[in-house]
């Protein structure tokens, strides 16, 4: 009953948005299906950003309200910043949190699209709200659980709201911006801003305060990056050997894993001329790294092996495969 009724409703947001750009009124069913598959697509990924967005505000005021706020502790970046005001001023932090994000969303909306910045301003918004009107229980009294698992939830919070294309904490969006102007790492900006709140945090409040304030931002850090880049590691490998059909072979029945076949040629052979080769890619987890080593060697141990690093996936079939 309601995927008939979110159909009809898409076919006639379908069929609105062809009268207003075509000049014809008769509209085929040819042309109004790859519009309704586009819409289907986009509401199916704004309902789960949607979701990732709710998670998020909810986990980083759990954090804020749970931990750091009882205790006048504060974090790095944006959250920082507003932590740190709302202890040396009498604003509540549902304001200062809207306050100090604002510069950061305005530049957002120049370094990124309109979209980001609108979606930033209302996930903002919704964490000032949870923070002002929630509310939650005061966890502990102990110093290092605080820093931890405050630092914890915040990060939690943060990166569930990047996975929904939005940000609670503006800073990401400063230090995108200053590392194209001035050629320097995301990472670099990042420990130069937090350099200076934790600094005004020993000068205003405490040096005991500015160094648990350390250990909540790693803890943020940490799980930001579990959260955005996924707990599981994936490892891309390239394989280059002149045993490649035998390594393709293994690849796809003892590992269970699909791989893409290059075309290639040697720049210097044995024989001192280029000679073709096909070179195999292949994505595994770091659990199955040292099976396909085993593997790797049991074929050809002078196999020239080049391994990175990757982020996320989508598609294919690790994913989808059991370990075997």
């Amino acid at each position: 009953m309601k995927s008939s009724l979110i159909s009809k409703l898409l076919g006639f947001v379908a069929k609105k948005k062809l009268e207003t750009t075509s000049a014809s009124k008769n509209i085929s069913n040819r042309q109004l299906v790859p519009l309704i598959r586009n819409l289907r697509v986009e509401l199916e990924h704004a309902i789960k950003e949607f979701i990732f967005i709710t998670i998020g505000v909810f986990a980083a005021g759990f954090g804020l309200k749970g931990f750091l706020l009882p205790n006048r502790f504060i974090d790095g970046g944006a959250t920082g910043i507003s932590l740190l005001l709302e202890n040396i001023t009498n604003f509540e932090l549902g304001f200062l949190l809207i306050l100090v994000n604002i510069p950061f969303i305005i530049l957002g909306a120049r370094t990124f699209n309109l979209r980001f910045a609108l979606k930033s301003i209302v996930a903002i918004a919704f964490l000032a709200l949870v923070v002002h009107f929630v509310e939650y229980p005061t966890i502990t009294d102990d110093k290092l659980l605080i820093a931890v698992f405050g630092g914890f939830f915040l990060g939690l919070g943060i990166g569930m709201a990047m996975r929904g294309g939005s940000v609670i904490d503006g800073t990401e969006v400063l230090a995108i911006y200053l590392s194209r102007k001035l050629s320097i790492t995301v990472g670099d900006v990042l420990l130069l801003i937090n350099i200076l709140i934790f600094s005004f945090g020993a000068y205003i409040l405490s040096i005991e305060t500015a160094l648990y304030a350390i250990l909540t931002y790693l803890a943020a850090a940490k799980t930001v990056d579990f959260v955005v880049d996924g707990v599981e590691e994936y490892v891309g490998v390239t394989i280059i050997s002149n045993k490649h059909e035998e390594l393709r072979v293994m690849i796809i029945d003892k590992l269970r894993r699909a791989c893409t076949i290059y075309a290639g040629k040697g720049g210097y052979g044995t024989s001192g001329k280029s000679y073709d080769k096909d070179i195999i890619y292949t994505v595994v987890t770091r659990l199955e790294l040292a099976k396909l080593h085993t593997e790797i060697d049991k074929i050809d141990k002078k196999a020239f092996i080049i391994m990175g690093i990757v982020k996320d996936l989508r598609g294919g079939m690790i994913k989808r495969k059991p370990l075997k």
